[in-house]
This record gives structure tokens, sequence and C-alpha cells, in this order.
């Protein structure tokens, strides 16, 4: 692991030779005061522990019903992926393919893609296909995954829908609401830095 590196201040471009810094401290810019490097506690374990967690819980969003309607006797479940597959059959192909992406592809390939990195930076080792650039996608994809935004449409419908039919909460609404939670403490919990000295001979 590297003693120093050069970094440039995020906001007025100074530049710093920054020694390594004690978990749990926090370099600032002498000139602006903006924050040059956080090092996080435990960041390896609690992002590693966040990660498997999310993929467990992502499993069971998708697996188990979403919404389930009861009007008049009948009760109609729904999951994730056949909510998509109406928006399509409903011709909102765009809607179809946008939610498709935001809500499921790309939270999956973060989760993946974060445990194929950090299990092997675990145990002091490197994934064997390119890491530096699976990295640098994930980091690209990250703001494209909108789960929390899809969540307040559907407790924004279940409202409209109440007065309708009597809409039933299904385990996987659950499971989906504490999978954003995981994802935004996985994201919380992650020292870029940390992980990009760890791939220092891969970049």
């Amino acid at each position: 692991m590297k003693t120093t590196e050069t970094i440039a201040c995020h906001e007025c471009d100074l530049l710093y030779e920054l020694p390594a810094l004690p978990e749990g401290s926090v370099a600032r810019c002498s000139r602006c005061g903006a924050v040059l490097q956080r090092h996080k506690r435990d960041s390896l374990d609690r992002t590693l522990a966040w990660t498997i967690a999310g993929l467990i819980l992502f499993v069971v969003a998708n697996a188990f019903p979403f919404l389930a309607l009861k009007s008049g006797g009948l009760v109609r479940e729904t999951t994730l992926i056949t909510g998509i597959l109406e928006l399509y059959q409903q011709d909102m192909r765009s809607v179809a393919v946008l939610v498709f992406l935001t809500v499921i592809l790309f939270p999956v390939v973060q989760l993946a893609g974060m445990l194929y990195l950090l299990l092997p930076l675990k145990v002091n080792r490197l994934p064997w296909w390119k890491p530096a650039y699976v990295f640098r996608f994930i980091r690209t994809l990250q703001p494209w995954a909108m789960m929390e935004v899809f969540m307040i449409g559907i407790l924004v419908s279940m409202v409209k829908l109440a007065k309708m039919a009597k809409v039933i909460p299904g385990i996987a609404i659950y499971s989906f609401a504490v999978l954003i939670i995981a994802l935004a403490a996985a994201a919380a919990s992650l020292d870029p830095h940390l992980v990009w000295d760890r791939l220092e001979l891969d970049k």
C-alpha cells in the first residue's frame, strides 16, 4: 500500500502529497476546506456485508409478489417483472425499458460487480478480469440505479388504488424497501481511494 499519493483538490485544484490516513480520519484542503479524502472504518468489510445483504434482498424482491389487489373476492398478484411486462404490453415500451434498466438491471449489475471486486480484495487478491474497468463501470452506473424514485411512485400508486380496491403489500415490497437502504449503506461505506489503492497494479 502506498505511503503517500498525489491528489488534487476537487474544488480548487491545489495539489497535495497526501500521506496514508488512519481509519476514521478526514483530510481537508487548506485553501478551500473541501474534503480531499475520507478513510472510512472497516470499509471493505462493511461494504461487502451490505453488498451480500443487497443481493439476497434483490432475489427476494424479484421472486415474491410485490403487490396484490383484492376486489370483489378476486385477488390479483403482481411482481416486479410482471409489472414491467404489463407496461410493455400496454404500449408504454420506453417506460417499461427505463424501469427495467433502473430498477432491475443496473442495481443487480452494481451489486454483482461490487461482489466480484470485494471478495478477492478481502483476501488480498486481485479479481481475475479487468477489475479497474469493472470498478469504473459500476461507479458510472451508480447514479442510474433509481430504485428510490420507483418506490415513491409505487407508494403514490398504492394511495390512488386504495380507492378502487384493497391493496395488499407483498413480502417483495418490504424487501425492496430494505434493499434501497442496503444500497445506500454500501455506497456510504465504500472508500473508493482504498479500492483504487488495492487495484493500483491493474490501473
